[in-house]
This record gives C-alpha cells, sequence and structure tokens, in this order.
C-alpha cells in the first residue's frame, strides 16, 4: 500500500547521539516491570464491541 501511493518504509539509520544507555537500562530494570505488572487482565465477556456479555 505504501509504494502504491509513492511512499517507502523507512526507519532510523542509527540510534540517537543524545541517547543515554544508563539511563534506558536503568528504566528497563526498575520502571518496566512495574508497567508490566499493572495491566489489567481480561476476564471473560463478550466477543462483540456493541453487545455486552449477557448473564
Amino acid at each position: 500500500m505504501l509504494k502504491r501511493h509513492g511512499w517507502s518504509w523507512q526507519a532510523p539509520a542509527r540510534r540517537a547521539l543524545d541517547r543515554d544507555g544508563h539511563a534506558v537500562g536503568l528504566w528497563k530494570r526498575e520502571v518496566w516491570p512495574r508497567v508490566k505488572a499493572s495491566r489489567r487482565s481480561t476476564g471473560a465477556g463478550s466477543s462483540s464491541r456493541t453487545k455486552p456479555d449477557s448473564p
């Protein structure tokens, strides 16, 4: 679809110059586990968006 409109897929050629590797590692160790654990688990429900689960 991109090619059909004359666009191309683009990716960064290199990492950002101002990237702080230590801060990224710290975030992965300390913050990410809390973020990942805080996701709500979804219970059984309806697969329909417009018709809620009936009892």
